[in-house]
């Protein structure tokens, strides 16, 4: 069986308010259009999520609604606190204890989430871009398992990848 994972990471948040929490700022202009373009790139390949870990915070809640605005899936949406600025072990774990389905799209906040998706190749990251993880920026990745429990480090095959910038061009 082959399990598919898209691993996102939030698209850019505004910053115009010092003062604002972060787990409370939204997305900016360029990053509702990202999100909206990683939406676009989600449909076109066919990588509709059945089920969605998203961290709690409002830029990440933000980037799932306009991902979906395209998507339109009856994807099953958890929104975690466990994954705000979580490291990628603990994100792996919350993936093997919470994730039922074939494909599962998280979306979550650097540097957990770049590293998880580094960490869950069987071949090194393809470039520098990739290993930055910058906003937006998208992974799918399989897996050979019966389920989520059973996905380990460097098990995954990367399927694509993708940023925003390459995207909005």
């Amino acid at each position: 069986m082959t399990l598919t994972l898209i691993l996102m990471r939030h698209a850019k948040s505004d910053w115009t308010d010092p003062f604002q929490d972060d787990q409370d700022r939204v997305l900016n202009p360029r990053g509702r259009a990202s999100a909206h373009a990683l939406g676009q790139w989600l449909a076109k390949g066919n990588h509709i999520p059945e089920q969605v870990l998203c961290s709690a915070a409002q830029r990440t809640r933000e980037t799932w609604e306009i991902v979906n605005s395209v998507l339109n899936c009856p994807a099953q949406v958890q929104f975690e606190n466990r994954l705000y600025l979580a490291r990628a072990q603990d994100m792996l774990t919350q993936l093997r204890n919470l994730a039922h389905g074939n494909v599962v799209l998280m979306i979550g906040h650097n540097p957990g989430i770049g590293q998880m998706a580094e960490l869950l190749l069987q071949e090194p990251a393809p470039d520098a871009t990739y290993r930055r993880y910058p906003t937006g920026y998208t992974a799918i990745i399989s897996f050979t398992a019966s389920n989520w429990q059973d996905v380990d480090w460097r098990q995954g095959q990367l399927v694509a990848h993708v940023g925003p910038r390459a995207l909005l061009r």
